[in-house]
């Protein structure tokens, strides 16, 4: 069975760190695009972060960068998410996914075919 999972949400206190985990099983994510995205209540999924499979670049939104650090661990088939200096922007469900395709648009959740259920992260002191 063609599954994503996500792991590692949790409560943080702002500043905090937290890792997510993408895993995917039934598939190998070392050849595909995987994205992080996050949804906060009443809001639109925005994309976080993504990591390309044809060329490695990775790719964060603006509002993460230098405090993000997305990364792949081909042995375990796992893509990970670094959250670093979390603050309360940073709250939302965030859920993995992934596409085959060659995109244009790395953080446009439209660009991504195959997702995961999510993993809450809330930011409170």
């Amino acid at each position: 069975q063609v599954q994503l999972v996500e792991s590692g949400g949790g409560l943080v206190q702002p500043g905090g760190s937290l890792r997510l985990s993408c895993a995917a099983s039934g598939f190998s994510l070392s050849t595909l695009t995987v994205g992080w995205f996050r949804q906060a209540p009443g809001k639109e999924r925005v994309g976080v972060s993504s990591i390309s499979s044809y060329d490695g670049i990775q790719t964060y939104a603006d509002s993460v960068k230098g405090r993000f650090t997305i990364s792949r661990n081909n042995g375990r088939n796992i893509v990970s998410l670094q959250m670093d200096r979390v603050t309360p922007v940073d709250a939302g469900i965030y859920s993995c996914a992934t596409t085959s395709w060659q995109i244009m648009e790395p953080l446009n959740p439209g660009e991504y075919d195959h997702w995961g259920q999510g993993t809450q992260v809330a930011v409170s002191s």
